[in-house]
């Protein structure tokens, strides 16, 4: 009997793409239509992997699947911090298939760990080696529950120190691709056989003695197999992609066999779409027909324990035809988008960073030491807060590694110094140096994190000769684009704009007061915000202004001031504030007094002379705000602007219906001059109808009737953009609900308009709505209504209704 075996594994990772001093991701408009990166290939990919659909011939949902739990997966930490605030359903869902798979294949979890920010790690210190690996386990058993059988190396860049690290931390295996052995033997033998390119034997796992009795298991994933997957479009069909898992099976071999194929993650969605349905396809395919034993690493490891011995191609990567040059030198390795451009910037970005992280260790050591006991220790153990900063964790973590008991400026101090050393190696995520552009995001991202770390180092230094030092190294990294030419300038123009502290918190906080009403313990970001007693508004006509003061404490290093603002919003679009820290005394009413004054000269300058002079010169515009608030602020202005009883809604209202229908009584066709105001108008009717939280779908009918007769057509990103709250609530209280006819009722209205207008990332939401019905109280109401329960009789035909028009194929 042939033993075959399959196992599939996605790499799903996305670099950290928070801002360093907000700990959120901002706005990434390369990302349109969604927020961030992050946000649309959870969208594309993670999502749909959770809830992959199997098709009957007809293309109805027989089945939904978590494609995660019959695969072997890593997930990038810092991407699973995300998902977890952000996603919730798809975390819990990847966690849910670490479980499952664990019951499935023999105890062992198909989920790997992943070293902790995906640094490069043949070329990062000894000391940064470790400490990636150990918070990658550690983050791995705080989200799974249990220890990590193999670990993913980003990139697969590997040496053998790393391999060392990883054995000595209990890691049984890691994958890699087959370039990277180097020469193999039969155990047992002296004889070593050197591995030619397409010679080694890939459906076997390999050993590695590692010295001092250590050893790891290697597995080398299937080459041509992986790169029909990523590059060849071999998932455009389930049942090719089948086809082509099977050809890696030899006929002449009756001992076990692992056909294994690792890409990246989002190759099954976002790289391909509909990526996931034809992995899933193929899953089904093979393992409904007897064709494969589908398995995971660490099953598959305990069942045919390696019968050879491996060496390496140190410093070699699966991403990198020059081994790891891609992260430190021009090799030639690019995404191909610019043939023109050249990446002489990778090598001088590299040792600017070098040079910081070199300079930052004596500070650290010298100031920590002062603290902490051993201040290595404490940052390998700092895991721990980044994974949970409640008070109760830090005061523990805080009690463990102090040399005394610390007052709240040293206990302060020490989470800064731990926060510089995360900076430190953030700022060494890999995608930094993978693409083409030294002005691409992925590198603007790293270069924050060291500009994060530059200023958490400063404030322990009497000057900032370390930033001055950076930038001179910065400024040899001479990119592509004529905007930003070198490091420095693209350091004083993308990295500069996007520092806090806590005074443009303040600044942030105060403006947003004017528009709405300041709560008590707001937090913003990561930092909470206590408004104090002290809070005093004013209007002039257009313009309104406040003075007051706030609290503002960081959540990650309890650093704390207390600061007065003043914060004047003329009418015209233009915002200032000015913030400085708060005096034993202020007279806030001739603060307003002044700005009071000033608007009433009518020059749009003067309230900003007056908080230049009140406030030291510490003064905030619009753009001081993250783009966010920005945008934020900017809804509320404009909703004012439109929507108000005196707002352009309401006065093209009144002229332009009645016109529209004075041409229609005549049978005119209307003008086209008329049609952006009518169109206006109709938006914002159908904006208002569907943010009730129960909307009226008549309504809804009639404004698109309404449409149709004026000859006018919406565009998709509005409809996307207002459809997109409303499918969410139903999306989130149909389970809860789904008892109640009234609620299926409305679902089934939404479906219509849904199937009328071809809103299809709305259809595939309630999909997955209807899909926990199914599996919930759908086999207890279909018992009860062939026992004659007339309400389940009824529930039912609603049910079979709603399946045919959410292409469901249901048993009734």
């Amino acid at each position: 009997m042939i033993e075959r075996y399959l196992c599939i594994h996605g790499h799903f990772y996305q670099p950290p793409r928070e801002n360093p001093w907000l700990e959120e991701t901002e706005i990434q408009d390369s990302a349109r239509p969604y927020h961030d990166w992050n946000a649309r290939i959870t969208a594309e990919c993670y999502e749909p992997n959770a809830l992959s659909r199997i098709l009957d011939e007809k293309n109805r949902i027989l089945s939904m699947v978590n494609n995660y739990a019959k695969m072997s997966f890593d997930f990038g930490p810092t991407l699973l911090m995300w998902l977890e605030k952000k996603a919730p359903k798809v975390y819990q869902a990847i966690q849910e298939a670490d479980r499952e798979s664990r019951n499935t294949f023999s105890g062992h979890g198909s989920a790997l760990a992943q070293a902790y920010n995906h640094m490069i790690l043949p070329l990062a210190t000894s000391r940064d080696k470790y400490t990636q690996i150990l918070w990658g386990i550690r983050d791995f058993e705080y989200r799974f529950g249990r220890a990590p059988e193999g670990m993913w190396l980003p990139e697969t860049a590997v040496d053998r120190e790393t391999l060392g690290i990883l054995a000595d931390m209990g890691i049984k295996f890691t994958i890699l691709a087959p370039h990277q052995a180097e020469r193999i033997r039969l155990k047992g033998t002296e004889t070593w056989s050197t591995v030619k390119a397409g010679d080694l034997d890939t459906t076997q796992p390999y050993l590695l003695h590692l010295g001092s009795g250590k050893e790891i298991a290697l597995f080398f994933y299937s080459g041509p197999i992986s790169r029909a997957v990523a590059f060849e479009h071999l998932l455009n069909r389930g049942e090719e992609f089948a086809q082509r898992l099977m050809s890696g099976f030899s006929q002449d071999r009756t001992d076990p066999q692992l056909v294994h194929i690792a890409t990246d993650g989002e190759s099954y969605g976002h790289h391909h779409q509909f990526g996931n349905m034809a992995l899933t396809y193929a899953l089904h395919y093979l393992e409904s027909n007897n064709f494969v034993r589908i398995t995971n690493y660490g099953e598959y490891l305990e069942k045919a324990p390696p019968l050879y011995e491996v060496e390496i191609v140190e410093n070699t990567s699966w991403s990198c035809a020059h081994g790891i040059e891609r992260w430190r030198n021009d090799c030639g390795c690019n995404s191909g988008a610019h043939p023109e451009w050249n990446q002489s910037w990778r090598a001088p970005l590299r040792e600017a960073l070098d040079w910081l992280r070199d300079m930052l260790v004596p500070l650290f050591e010298t100031k920590a030491a002062e603290l902490l006991k051993d201040p290595w220790s404490a940052r390998n153990d700092y895991i721990a807060v980044v994974l949970n900063r409640s008070a109760d964790t830090v005061e523990d973590f805080l009690t463990t590694h102090s040399l005394r008991p610390l007052n709240e400026r040293e206990k302060v101090n020490a989470l800064k110094l731990l926060e510089l050393q995360r900076h430190t190696m953030l700022m060494y995520t890999s995608c930094g140096w993978f693409f083409d552009e030294l002005s691409g995001i992925e590198t603007i991202q790293i270069i924050q994190y060291a500009s994060r770390a530059l200023q958490l180092a400063e404030e322990f230094l009497e000057d900032n000769h370390l930033e001055t030092g950076f930038l001179t190294s910065l400024e040899l990294a001479k990119g592509n684009s004529p905007q930003h030419p070198d490091g420095r300038i693209l350091y004083d123009e993308r990295v500069r704009p996007a520092v806090a502290d806590m005074k443009k918190i303040a600044a942030h906080y105060a403006v947003y007061s004017l528009f709405a009403a300041p709560s008590q313990n707001a937090t913003l970001y990561c930092y909470q915000l206590v408004p104090k007693k002290d809070y005093h508004s004013f209007e002039r006509q257009k313009a309104r202004g406040a003075v007051g003061n706030v609290e503002v404490i960081s959540l990650l290093t309890r650093e704390s001031a207390t600061l007065v603002f003043g914060v004047v919003y003329s009418g015209d679009l233009k915002a200032v504030c000015g913030v400085k820290e708060s005096p034993a005394v202020l007279n806030y009413q001739e603060i307003i007094l002044r700005l009071q004054n000033s608007l009433s000269h009518g020059e749009a300058t003067e309230p900003e002379h007056v908080l230049q002079e009140c406030f030291d010169g510490s003064v905030y515009s619009f753009k001081s705000l993250y783009r966010d608030d920005q945008k934020r602020i900017l809804g509320f202005i404009v909703d004012a602007v439109l929507s108000g009883p005196d707002g352009l809604h309401s006065r093209l209202q009144e002229t332009c219906i009645p016109l529209a229908q004075h041409y229609s009584s005549l049978n005119l066709s209307l003008p086209l001059a008329l049609k952006p105001g009518l169109k206006c108008v109709l938006e914002n009717q159908l904006r208002q109808t569907l943010r009730d939280e129960t909307f009226e779908v008549q309504r809804v009918h009639a404004v698109f009737e309404q449409a149709a007769l004026m000859k006018i057509s919406f565009d998709r990103d509005f409809l996307e953009e207002v459809f997109t709250p409303p499918i969410e609530r139903l999306s989130h209280s149909l389970p809860s609900l789904s008892h109640d006819l009234l609620t299926l009722e409305r679902l089934d209205s939404t479906v219509d308009i849904l199937r009328t207008y071809s809103l299809t990332a709305g259809i595939w939401k309630l999909q997955n709505a209807f899909h926990e019905i199914l599996h919930g109280i759908y086999p207890k109401w279909r018992v009860e209504a062939r026992q004659g329960n007339q309400d389940a009789q009824e529930w039912l035909r609603k049910i079979s209704s709603l399946s045919e028009k959410l292409s469901f194929r249901v048993p009734l």
